[in-house]
């Protein structure tokens, strides 16, 4: 479902009106056709003797559709201070607890950036759901190296992650000044689920090792 806006009110985020679902149609098939069906992971199959979409229309609201991404009202701080990732969110599963979600769909799209006084990137937390990110193109503002296109990244629950060294030192010394992050669009599925790994994966050899060598080098800051 869309997100409830609470105080952004009738507008933003993700906007109903721009989910397209296709209108209804028929076709009359009098032919054997297969018929693929996946479930619980598996897939079944069987063949029967006519085309399955001999109705002329359905009823109810389930039905496929699809949404263009670059359509994402996107919500972000005109002040000062880095807001929850939540402000991101285009589809969510809302769990029995307010404020936790079974699985939140959400995406960084370009956006300007004007914080003041303020590190703009994420900061280093640990979290009580499990993020999964992915990048689709470009290059993701809290991630400067070893993050590329089509690769993703897992942060399970209290695990400990944050900007990576390049990205923290040009935060620190950048003037704060509005800039706007373009040609990029990074991605999350936020759950407060652990995430298992398969086996194929942890054993793929486009797996990257040393993944938190991008956290080492870190300098301490002396305060005083």
């Amino acid at each position: 479902m869309l997100p409830e806006l609470g105080p952004i009110g009738a507008n933003g985020l993700a906007n109903p009106g721009d989910f397209r679902v296709p209108p209804a149609s028929f076709e009359d098939v009098r032919r054997p056709v297969r018929l693929l069906q996946k479930l619980g992971g598996r897939f079944y199959e069987t063949e029967l003797r006519r085309s399955p979409f001999d109705v002329v229309a359905w009823r109810g609201n389930l039905a496929p559709y699809r949404y263009e991404l670059k359509h994402f009202n996107t919500i972000n701080t005109v002040s000062f201070d880095h807001p929850d990732p939540s402000i991101f969110t285009v589809l969510t599963s809302p769990s029995g607890r307010p404020g936790v979600a079974n699985c939140d769909f959400v995406i960084f799209p370009p956006r300007w950036m004007v914080a003041e006084h303020s590190f703009r990137p994420p900061w280093f937390h640990r979290n009580v759901m499990s993020e999964l990110m992915g990048l689709v193109h470009g290059v993701y503002d809290a991630k400067a190296t070893g993050f590329v296109p089509g690769g993703a990244s897992l942060h399970n629950v209290w695990s400990a992650h944050g900007p990576d060294r390049s990205t923290y030192e040009g935060a620190v010394a950048e003037a704060m000044e509005p800039r706007k992050i373009e040609a990029t669009l990074a991605f999350m599925f936020e759950t407060c689920r652990p995430y298992r790994v398969a086996e194929g994966a942890m054993g793929s050899p486009t797996l990257q090792e040393g993944y938190d060598g991008v956290w080492s080098g870190f300098v301490r800051a002396e305060v005083g």
